[in-house]
């Protein structure tokens, strides 16, 4: 690693982190660019962290109803049919599927939370 730049450094540990710990892909045709630099996860893997940093955020101030977990569809369904056939999804269609299924699944990881908590504290108030 001798004679790379700071920045360079810093990429390449982002990158490999996040393939250890988040196991994206990381397909540079998948993924987006800042200039010459490669995003450390894929387009969809960066939709889901945007959307459960949004589910997360809006669950902290609004009930949300078990009805996100429909916004998980549209990920499958684009991955799906992009796995068993010849379409090629688009990486703003893969960050938009992302970002719903995101805030899906912490919704509703949130709202189980929740429940659980309730659960608790009215079976331990017995």
């Amino acid at each position: 690693m001798e004679g790379l730049s700071r920045k360079d450094r810093l990429w390449m540990h982002s990158m490999r982190t996040c393939r250890k710990y988040c196991g994206c892909h990381q397909m540079p045709d998948r993924s987006f660019f800042i200039g010459e630099y490669q995003f450390p996860l894929c387009a969809r893997c960066t939709g889901i962290v945007i959307g459960h940093i949004l589910g997360l955020t809006v669950s902290a101030f609004h009930a949300v109803s078990c009805m996100s977990l429909l916004g998980t569809l549209p990920l499958m369904i684009d991955g799906t049919v992009q796995k068993f056939t010849s379409y090629e999804s688009t990486n703003g269609r893969r960050l938009f599927t992302g970002i719903l299924y995101g805030f899906g699944m912490m919704s509703a990881f949130i709202r189980g939370v929740k429940a659980f908590i309730l659960w608790a504290n009215e079976r331990g108030g017995r």
